[in-house]
């Protein structure tokens, strides 16, 4: 049975962002290599990268640098992206192209609809959830995207010894995913006592993440694993 959700209250809004030409041109002529069409029905992730090898998604990519530079680092996994906004898209889709990556496939659907009918049970290995809108105002707490039900469905499609992973720049955030993510019982959070990691300084920094250093923000990252 479906996993219930609200989506008539979407943890995103397509806000209207400029395409370049060359974003215009990479999401017209190379979405057909790396796109990923919406369908209800579970992938066949063997097929659709064309191998067997560790998968990991990467939920609100934004341009896609981390991605970009993480499949490159990591020619034996494969990585599916997640991102509605088209700019981001487009240009994650040029940097696929220039590097000439294999191992990635991308998905301009809502993640929450991705996971609940394309993403099959026990078939990842790592779920990064990397600087998420945090919806600052208390009205708009209803549209984050770490919510109980999301994080049943997260949970669910990891490998036992999966790990979730998360980041964010504002604690009020980081405090409601710990609360969330503690109170899933197929998960344990892998932080010594329970608690945040350090940043992981193998990851390339997101644009947000350079952006709440700025602002003088502590970065927040935790980690789970699928019991």
């Amino acid at each position: 049975m479906p996993l219930e959700h609200p989506r008539s209250i979407r943890s995103f809004v397509i806000r209207a962002g400029r395409l370049t030409d060359a974003q215009r041109r990479a999401l017209d002529e190379l979405w057909p290599r790396f796109g990923l069409e919406f369908d209800a029905r579970p992938l066949d992730l063997d097929a659709l990268f064309g191998r067997r090898a560790p998968r990991v998604v990467e939920i609100g990519f934004g341009n896609g640098e981390h991605l970009a530079v993480m499949a490159a680092e990591r020619p034996q996994h494969d990585f599916l992206g997640i991102e509605v906004h088209p700019p981001g898209v487009g240009r994650l889709l040029l940097a696929l192209a220039a590097a000439d990556l294999k191992n990635v496939r991308v998905s301009a659907n809502d993640a929450v609809e991705v996971f609940e009918h394309q993403i099959p049970h026990d078939s990842l290995d790592e779920v990064q959830i990397l600087f998420p809108d945090p919806w600052h105002k208390k009205r708009h707490h209803k549209r984050r995207l770490i919510q109980k039900p999301f994080a049943e469905s997260l949970a669910r499609r990891l490998k036992t010894g999966g790990t979730l992973r998360l980041a964010t720049d504002w604690e009020p955030y980081a405090e409601h995913m710990r609360e969330v993510l503690d109170a899933n019982s197929l998960l344990e959070n892998v932080a010594p006592g329970g608690g945040y990691l350090e940043r992981a300084r193998e990851r390339a920094p997101t644009r947000f993440e350079q952006r709440g250093e700025r602002l003088g923000h502590e970065i927040r990252e935790l980690a789970y694993r699928r019991r």
